[in-house]
């Protein structure tokens, strides 16, 4: 009989697999890409048979996207506003921004990745762009919403005039980070960056009560 105790190593030993396998890809795929990265060198990677990496994932395609899913998931929390004690709205903003800046510096592979995904055109779409696609769209949104917060009287197309302006810097600034390399102080343009937006924002917001 298997008993809790068993049961409950057995998925520990399953999360820690996960979690090694999915390590391995973002080291694999940040380096060589969609095409470069195949379960033989994952398997490599993590040193674990390809025989367990096909048991949690049904081919490199499914890897890839929960590989983007994992790593958004850290990405999307910085994208949120933080709190009124954090100072006056634009320098809530750039807190904002810095955070989101850090957690990139941390984890580059997620967006590097889906930023290859994104640019590439292929007769059978990977899944892994499919979900690059769809958790930025989410992200799009929630800056779309910081944006409405702070300046509720901007008329709809301004606010995703912004939020558009916001996210295609965001990603201009990291690939000038990743062809320069980590001397980009990424957190210091990305503030830069929410700050000037802001001021944008300031400028085409009419005043309450108009």
């Amino acid at each position: 009989m298997t008993g809790p105790q068993t049961a409950r190593r057995k998925r520990a030993n399953g999360v820690e697999s996960r979690r090694r396998i999915l390590d391995a890809t973002v080291e694999i795929a940040g380096e060589r890409g969609y095409d470069g990265t195949s379960i033989a060198a994952v398997s490599a990677k993590c040193g674990l048979p390809a025989s367990s990496i096909y048991w949690h994932f049904k081919d490199k395609d499914d890897l890839i996207a929960a590989v983007i899913e994992r790593s958004f998931e850290t990405w999307l929390a910085a994208v949120t506003l933080p709190g009124e004690e954090a100072g006056t709205p634009q320098e809530r903003v750039a807190l904002m921004a810095a955070n989101v800046a850090r957690s990139l510096v941390a984890e580059p592979d997620f967006l590097r990745l889906g930023l290859m995904l994104a640019l590439e055109r292929r007769p059978a779409e990977p899944r892994g762009r499919a979900v690059f696609l769809q958790v930025r769209a989410v992200a799009q949104q929630r800056v779309a919403e910081v944006v409405a917060e702070l300046f509720p009287t901007l008329a709809e197309d301004d606010v995703q005039t912004l939020t558009t302006y916001a996210v295609a810097g965001a990603d201009g600034l990291f690939v000038h980070r990743e062809v320069n390399g980590d001397s980009v102080d990424l957190v210091t343009l990305f503030e830069l960056h929410a700050r000037l937006i802001y001021d944008a924002a300031a400028r085409l917001a009419p005043p309450a009560g108009h």
